[in-house]
């Protein structure tokens, strides 16, 4: 059997998906690394797993597997978590994938400030030989000094057919409040690169 045998699913599908992937987390509080869940048909577990019965919601076309934490800086993308991404494959009934990952949100104003960062690293490397990663590095520093940095909660979700959509969650102001809470948008222009990755685990071969 191979992904093309479990048909389509609706955006909506994929949506309840990646908000679920949010809700997973949540009671774990914040300062958490990346966590990866791949996307199965929720009929096909069924079928599958026959003891998993009373754990499906029957009423979702998805259902999140969880996998291992992944290794990274809470605070926003790394290394690391490239390299895990560049190294994913996924099983035929593994039919899309999803990322929950916390990241740091800045007002609009602050495009400057990051723009003169990264001329300041290029500036004092050498262009010819300059790595990417010194680049990230002088914006993420920039992002985590400034006054109007928010902290949230990021999901970014794809399936094989290129169906994507990501979530975004501000981590709330006032701490002491165990009622306060954020709500969900849709953020889908936010983490093109991100989509992109795992959208790769999902069409690799090896």
């Amino acid at each position: 059997m191979t992904h093309s045998d479990f048909g389509t699913y609706r955006e909506a599908s994929l949506g309840r998906a990646a908000a679920e992937a949010m809700e997973f987390v949540d009671p774990r509080g914040w300062g958490q690394p990346p966590q990866l869940f791949a996307l199965v048909p929720t009929s096909l577990l069924a079928q599958s797993q026959p003891e998993w019965a009373d754990m499906l919601d029957d009423g979702t076309e998805l259902t999140l597997i969880e996998q291992e934490p992944l290794p990274g800086d809470p605070a926003g993308a790394s290394a690391e978590l490239d390299h895990v991404l560049g190294t994913t494959t996924w099983p035929d009934e593994v039919v899309g994938c999803a990322l929950v990952q916390e990241v740091l949100v800045l007002p609009p104003d602050a495009e400057a400030d990051l723009d003169g960062a990264l001329l300041a690293e290029l500036h004092r490397s050498d262009p010819a030989g300059s790595d990417p990663s010194d680049a990230d590095r002088a914006a993420r520093e920039v992002a985590h000094e400034h006054p109007g940095r928010r902290h949230a909660r990021m999901c970014a979700a794809v399936l094989r057919d290129g169906q994507r959509i990501t979530l975004l969650q501000l981590r709330p102001q006032d701490e002491d409040d165990p009622f306060a809470h954020e709500d969900i948008l849709r953020a889908d222009d936010m983490a093109p690169g991100l989509i992109d990755g795992l959208l790769a685990t999902l069409d690799r071969e090896d």
